[in-house]
């Protein structure tokens, strides 16, 4: 069969999620702290995929900052992942409103259906992740327009379930939403299995890291292109009772230095010198600032390595254009050779 077919068959298959993101390929770029900012963003959606910029720990103005920045940039349609833990996040909601960014992403906790309502009533559409099915089905009630289901292989926090089980638990009883399935995600190939199973569409951070539109220092990327699928661990919870979630990330310095930040929290909310989500809060402002050590500063012996296990299949410093086509014709070569 011809790439003519098989190309119209991916098109096709990621139907639903093109038409729900208004980009060329169903492909959402995962939100990196320090990294999905205007210029990664950007050059993914101009590429045909869909930027998301990763709000983390900004303030209203900064955000509002963001958006005109990347808006200078792209004349593409693109997202913004707002944490729901931040204590500001209905004025970042406003400022997505007022930004006139067409899908909101919340992430980091299950948003409120206030939070959810705010952003659909300004008529945006709103992208939840979901780790389970039954919780997929309530964030549905809720009104969310999209989910994304992460498995463990993804870096930065993840969940205990692995990609693969999430598709197979999820994709077939969650329809009445587009579902993104992400984790681990690195090749074409593997977009079409999740797509075949009724994917809407994918979302790859890790395969981005090293983009020449990223802002990634230069050993930042030259640890990720040495790095191996193992190296990307997940880090260990030292004590039940200081329940933490853990990170996947190439294991270095930084995140030896976790264990012992983590075992100090966990002594100072025993002895009651701290209250619980205060030291838990402590924990989340440590990886911030040691991701950005890394990404931005350069430390990589120090700081946090965020990475998913699909790091082994970063080999080299590429365009986003380039990363792209790659994968979309890595897809139909997949769908050609099945004929």
């Amino acid at each position: 069969m011809s790439d003519t077919y098989s190309n119209a068959e991916l098109q096709a298959l990621w139907q639903r999620g093109r038409d729900f993101l208004g980009c060329e390929y169903a492909i959402l770029g995962g939100a990196m702290s320090w990294l999905s900012e205007r210029n990664l963003v950007s050059a993914i959606s101009n590429a045909g995929g869909f930027g998301v910029i990763a709000c983390g720990s900004m303030m209203p103005d900064m955000l509002a900052d963001e958006i005109a920045a990347t808006k200078e940039m792209t004349d593409k349609p693109f997202g913004v992942n707002l944490i729901t833990m931040h204590p500001e996040l209905d004025a970042l909601i406003d400022v997505c409103i007022d930004g006139s960014v067409s899908h909101v992403v919340l992430a980091g906790g299950l948003p409120s259906g206030a939070s959810i309502a705010k952003i659909k009533d300004a008529g945006r559409k709103v992208i939840c992740f979901a780790p389970a099915a039954a919780l997929a089905k309530r964030l549905i009630r809720n009104g969310a327009d999209a989910l994304v289901i992460e498995g463990s292989e993804a870096g930065g926090h993840i969940g205990p379930v692995s990609t693969s089980v999430l598709a197979q638990e999820i994709l077939p009883n969650v329809t009445d939403v587009p579902v993104f399935v992400a984790g681990g995600i690195g090749r074409g190939e593997a977009m079409v299995s999740y797509l075949e199973m009724g994917a809407a569409g994918c979302q790859l951070g890790t395969r981005f890291v090293c983009a020449t539109e990223s802002i990634a220092h230069p050993d930042f990327k030259k640890a990720f292109i040495r790095a191996n699928a193992r190296d990307a661990m997940p880090t260990v919870q030292l004590d039940e009772k200081f329940p933490v979630i853990p990170v996947r990330a190439l294991v270095n310095e930084g995140t030896k230095r976790f264990m012992q930040k983590q075992r100090e929290a966990a002594d100072r909310v025993e002895a009651g010198e701290v209250e619980l989500k205060d030291a838990q809060l402590d924990i989340e402002h440590f990886w911030a600032g040691a991701l950005k050590q890394a990404v931005i500063d350069g430390d990589v012996e120090n700081g946090s390595l965020m990475a998913g296990q699909s790091v082994g299949m970063v080999k080299s410093e590429q365009s986003i254009q380039e990363i792209i086509d790659e994968l979309v014709a890595q897809a139909g070569h997949a769908l050609t050779a099945r004929k």
